[in-house]
């Protein structure tokens, strides 16, 4: 039994919804902070270095699984050369800054080593607006130069 009536379902825009970049970026937000805590308690005993190592094992076997079941696997000489070129490098981005991750949250607490790591907030929209010739209004710079200075707040003592 559906817990509401079909024509309330027909009403919804979900189709749009998980179209929504909005959306999927809140999403986002919400498991990263749960993966926050849960890094925490999972670092404890254990090197960050072993701790970043497992994690990655567990996201490679989920990742895995949903490009099997999506139909999403490709064979590599059918792939963009730019794309893996710089998949590659992100993923040697993603390494690092997982291996840095671990051994803060190994070293500091929680709230305060995450708002640091949000920091990259910040530098995201500088260098996506540097290197990518992204724009921002004044009224965005603002929201970056508060989310700086509200990250800078959280993680002083």
């Amino acid at each position: 039994m559906l817990l509401f009536p079909m024509p309330l379902l027909e009403m919804l825009p979900i189709p749009s919804m998980l179209a929504s970049w909005q959306l999927w970026a809140g999403l986002s937000a919400l498991f990263a902070a749960i993966t926050s805590l849960l890094a925490k308690l999972g670092v404890e005993g254990i090197s960050s270095n072993l701790a970043t190592f497992l994690r990655t094992v567990v996201v490679l076997v989920l990742l895995a699984g949903v490009v099997l079941v999506g139909g999403d696997l490709r064979p590599w000489p059918e792939l963009p050369r730019r794309s893996l070129i710089f998949l590659l490098f992100s993923g040697l981005a993603t390494g690092v800054s997982w291996l840095c991750w671990f051994r803060a949250l190994q070293l500091g607490p929680v709230s305060r080593v995450a708002p640091i790591d949000k920091l990259s907030v910040v530098l995201v929209a500088v260098l996506g607006v540097t290197l990518l010739g992204e724009s921002l209004d004044p009224r965005q710079w603002i929201g970056v130069a508060l989310m700086g200075v509200g990250a800078i707040l959280l993680a002083l003592r």
